[in-house]
């Protein structure tokens, strides 16, 4: 139960630079060890959040759970180990879950959107890009997402395969500054602490090795499909796209606040100092689908003031291409000056090229943002 004192207990603690943090709950953390969601403990992660949001963070939310919720929603049938069986479990859990994270979030009068995913999602460029613009607005609109897995269609071949893979690549989507993996153990340990007293928790990894993959054991619970390997590739992912990555306990008390105020707890995974940009190398992996011919002023926003295209700096669309699709941007003289990914089709941009943002809308009907290529889906040339 939440009382005024509870909701006033705790230090207030302010940040000058709010960041962009995903955090993702195991089962395990949920359940507290139970067959069922423990409330008591989601009120006070909710709490947590609640304080960081309202401190002008921007927060992200993976969460685990369905099939838990759901078994425990049917009382707990005996049900064949098939796929169907789990799919159904994840249908049916899937809405307690997000109810009960919205119950609690209504307390303190703050808003969630669900995002269900799968790896095709992901790896598609225009549904990658609706997602991404799906949880920008979110946030932009002080709203809470709140992502899982879309166990109930998902197969073998487009699931992510478990919710730390899929919190990185959540990270990444938003292009987070910290991912935490909230989990049933401390952190990274030397050795496995359920078998050896004596294993000693590692604080930080600055990269990980073939040894640091070694030692990372099973899962530590019945109820989850993650282990400590899982949140170790998730690391690796999430690192080398310039996330920085926790591994903490989820039971810990104001283990959300603390680390996002810099306290140390668990194990970090730090940025490598010239960490690739994986997600443009992996975006821009394809050919080339389309060129972009832009004027004078463009070429200076773009390669001097670091900005994004304009619809009014393109003079001619070449080729045809769909939105997500990678394209040139070339000078009048046809030098490249770099490759990005358009937010409009060609076809839409052949009709707004030249014109304002501001006609965007009344030109094509619809819109998907005031820029022709954002300054983040571009690599410039150097």
């Amino acid at each position: 139960m939440m009382d005024n004192q509870h909701k006033t207990s705790e230090p207030q603690k302010t940040t000058e630079t709010p960041k962009t943090i995903v955090v993702k709950f195991g089962t395990s953390t949920l359940t507290q060890g139970t067959p069922k969601l423990n409330r008591a403990h989601m009120i006070s992660i909710v709490k947590q959040i609640t304080d960081l949001h309202n401190a002008g963070f921007r927060m992200v939310i993976v969460t685990s759970g369905a099939m838990a919720a759901g078994r425990n929603y049917l009382g707990h049938p005996q049900l064949p180990p098939t796929i169907a069986s789990k799919q159904m479990l994840a249908a049916v859990g899937q809405s307690q879950l997000i109810q009960t994270w919205e119950k609690l979030f209504d307390v303190y009068d703050i808003r969630i959107g669900q995002i269900l995913l799968t790896r095709a999602d992901i790896e598609d460029r225009e549904r990658f890009l609706n997602a991404r613009d799906t949880l920008q607005a979110l946030l932009d609109n002080r709203i809470i997402p709140v992502i899982n897995e879309n166990d109930a269609v998902a197969t073998a071949e487009i699931k992510v395969g478990d919710n730390d893979n899929l919190s990185a690549l959540a990270a990444i989507l938003v292009q987070a500054d910290q991912l935490y993996l909230l989990t049933d153990q401390q952190g990274l340990f030397d050795s496995d602490p359920r078998k050896n007293p004596a294993a000693k928790l590692i604080p930080v990894v600055e990269q990980i090795t073939d040894h640091i993959r070694s030692i990372a054991g099973g899962s530590g619970t019945n109820l989850g499909t993650g282990g400590m390997s899982t949140k170790i590739n998730a690391a690796d992912v999430a690192t080398r796209s310039g996330v920085e990555t926790i591994i903490a306990p989820g039971d810990r008390l104001n283990v959300i606040f603390d680390l996002a105020h810099g306290e140390s707890i668990g194990t970090k995974f730090t940025v490598p100092s010239a960490h690739l940009e994986s997600r443009k190398q992996w975006l821009f992996a394809a050919p080339s689908a389309g060129v972009l011919i832009v004027d004078d002023g463009a070429v200076n926003a773009i390669t001097v003031q670091h900005k994004s295209l304009l619809p009014a700096g393109i003079i001619a669309v070449e080729g045809r291409f769909s939105r997500g699709e990678v394209v040139k941007i070339c000078s009048q003289d046809g030098s490249q000056i770099a490759l990005g990914m358009p937010r409009y089709n060609s076809d839409a941009l052949a009709r707004i090229k030249g014109k304002k943002s501001t006609d965007i809308e009344s030109i094509l009907g619809y819109e998907y943002g005031a820029v022709a290529v954002h300054r983040d889906d571009m690599i410039v040339k150097k």
